[in-house]
Parts: structure tokens; C-alpha cells; sequence
């Protein structure tokens, strides 16, 4: 076997970092390694959390660990992250979210000034979003074994009355929603580990909690057929998630997707898709064309959604293909990134 064919492999025989970007290797591990396994069905639906029912009761679950780094960004903190992104699951799963557990891994080392900042972005992100932390763990590793700091997370919330989402009530004629500009979180990251500072100083993680604003988007459109956040494989995860699994052809307009000029310079600059990239902060939507126009007046009326926009629609065509229009007229097959381009930002 080739040397060229011994790394085009390696990802068959160990675990690669590429399998934790959230793209096509993070699906053949989950399809190929996880659910042979441990399948059942509160798991098979690979949602962005289990929904469960206990007597009476409907609640989402959700877990979610944080590894980012550096430990702290522009605009944030693996504290804030790892809040963020438990509640921001339960949300898009149209839940309600109230308690979260807290699992702290501690490095050997790690100065109690960046814990004390970490627990204080924690206890501020918690109150933003309303929830509580119920429980929690803790434990510490050698120094070299954890690098400073790696946190998990897991959220319960209670599902909305009456909300139906998932894949199969998505309909030709639906609009394609994104509440705000994109890969704002992976280039701040990114570029905080780079010697980049006339462009850091301008560019801040999007992260931060959106419940609040989810719970404005469905008072607007309470027929609401899908919700996810953009978070790893991006945008482009999420557009070619929803053209595959609901067979449907998503047409997107690249003109309408926002961006800011800082994050869009950085992309450039690193070769980097904008559209692969993590946002920490941001929900897709797909609605009843009926529902856009008030759901994005809503969704600009928060303080987390100022640049919503409609950025495409479910087409007619059943071919499963995400298609892009691009600024230059052009189209362009968007698929989910084949592993990771910035390893670490989550």
C-alpha cells in the first residue's frame, strides 16, 4: 500500500482529529462506531437533543463537552461556550431549558485565576439564559493531560406544547431563515492562536445563549418546521444536513447569507470556507413562506438576531442537493465538510 493510501486510511484504523469537526467523518463515526452499539430510540434520531417522556411530561436532554482552545477569545470564554451551547441545543430542539450539570476536568497547573474567570462567565451565561446549575463534578488530571481545561455539560429543558419539528415536515415552498452573520466564533478562535492582531482586535466570537431569541421566532412563526444551530461543519453542515435527510433541493443565494467584512478578510486570508466554519450564536430556520416575514421582523427585533435574514428556500426538485447561487451568478453544490479546518474552536 501506497504511503498516500496508508493516510488516506488512517482515519479506518484510529481517531483523527477530523472526525471531531462535525463533517462527514463525524457521521461515519457515529453511523460506523456508535450506533451499532448503542443504538435505541431516543438515540436513532441524532437530534441535537434525546426528547424524552416521563409521565406526562415531554423533556429534551442534551450533552455537550468543551475542548476549545485557547481556553479564553475575543468575545468569550469555554465557560460561556459550554453554557451556550448545551442551552442553544435545547432550544433548537424546541424545548424550554432549565437545569444543566457541570463537569469540570482540571489540569494540573491551571492558574485559579483563569478557573475563578471561567466559573464567573459560567454563573453570567447561566442567568443570561435563565437556567440553573443543578449538579455538577470535578475532577484533575496530571500536568499535560488535559491542556488547562475541558468542560461538560449537559442540559434538561421541557418541550413547548403543540411544536412539531424535524426533517419530515419540511415542504417544498418552505423559506430558509439565519438570525445573523456567519463564522464570526471560529475565526475569532482561530485567529487568537494566529499572529494576527490588526484583524483580531475587530473580529468577537458570536457566542452566547439564544433561547430568548428561538422563543420570539416561534411566537412569530409558530409553525415552524426545523431548527439547528450552525455550530460545527457550519452552514454548510447544516444546508446539505437538511437537503439529504429531507430529500428535498435547499436553494440558497450567497448574497443573502450575512457577513461581516473582518470575519469574510480572515476567511481569505486562511483559505478558509466561511461556510465550514462554527457559529456559537446562531439558529437556521425553516418556516411556512406565510411565517418569514413576521418571524425575521421578530428575530431583528432581539438583540441576537439585528441582520436576520430569509437566505433561500426548499425547492420542488427531489434530489437531496443543496445548491448555492453565488455573488457572481454562478451555482455550486454545498456538501458538509469532508472533517475539520479548525480543530479545537468548540
Amino acid at each position: 500500500m501506497s504511503l498516500v493510501s496508508e493516510r488516506i486510511n488512517a482515519h479506518k484504523r484510529q481517531i483523527v482529529l477530523a472526525h471531531g469537526g462535525g463533517g462527514q467523518l463525524t457521521d461515519e463515526l457515529v453511523r460506523d462506531l456508535v450506533l451499532p452499539r448503542l443504538n435505541n430510540v431516543a438515540l436513532a434520531p441524532l437530534g441535537d437533543a434525546a426528547v424524552l417522556s416521563l409521565g406526562g411530561a415531554r423533556l429534551a436532554f442534551t450533552t455537550d463537552s468543551s475542548v476549545v482552545h485557547p481556553l479564553e477569545f475575543p468575545g468569550g470564554d469555554i465557560g460561556r461556550l459550554a453554557v451556550s451551547g448545551t442551552v442553544n441545543d435545547l432550544a433548537v430542539s424546541g424545548a424550554e431549558a432549565r437545569w444543566l450539570s457541570l463537569g469540570l476536568i482540571l489540569e494540573e497547573g491551571l492558574s485559579t485565576n483563569v478557573l475563578k474567570r471561567v466559573l464567573d462567565s459560567i454563573a453570567a451565561t447561566a442567568a443570561e439564559a435563565g437556567v440553573e446549575v443543578a449538579t455538577g463534578d470535578t475532577k484533575v488530571v496530571a500536568r499535560g493531560q488535559a491542556d488547562g481545561l475541558y468542560i461538560n455539560t449537559a442540559g434538561v429543558g421541557v418541550m413547548r406544547a403543540g411544536l412539531q419539528l424535524g426533517f419530515e415536515f419540511v415542504q417544498p415552498g418552505d423559506v430558509v431563515l439565519l438570525s445573523g452573520t456567519i463564522a464570526d466564533h471560529g475565526m475569532a478562535v482561530m485567529l487568537q492562536r494566529e499572529d494576527q492582531s490588526s484583524l483580531r482586535s475587530r473580529l468577537e466570537s458570536d457566542v452566547g445563549p439564544i433561547n430568548g431569541l428561538v422563543g420570539i421566532l416561534i411566537e412569530a412563526a409558530p409553525d415552524v418546521r426545523f431548527m439547528r444551530d450552525p455550530t460545527r461543519g457550519g452552514l454548510a453542515g447544516v444546508l446539505s444536513d437538511l437537503a439529504e435527510r429531507t430529500g428535498c433541493r435547499v436553494e440558497v443565494d450567497e448574497e443573502l447569507i450575512p457577513m461581516r467584512k473582518p470575519t469574510l478578510y480572515a476567511c481569505e486570508m486562511l483559505g478558509i470556507d466561511p461556510l465550514d466554519v462554527a457559529n456559537e450564536g446562531k439558529v437556521v430556520a425553516v418556516v411556512p413562506p406565510g411565517q418569514a416575514e413576521s418571524a425575521i421582523q421578530a428575530m431583528r427585533s432581539h438583540e441576537r438576531g439585528r441582520e436576520a435574514s430569509a437566505i433561500g428556500r426548499i425547492g420542488q426538485e427531489r434530489d437531496g442537493l443543496c445548491v448555492l447561487t453565488t455573488d457572481v451568478g454562478g451555482q455550486r453544490v454545498i456538501q458538509k465538510p469532508y472533517g475539520e479546518q479548525l480543530p479545537r474552536i468548540c
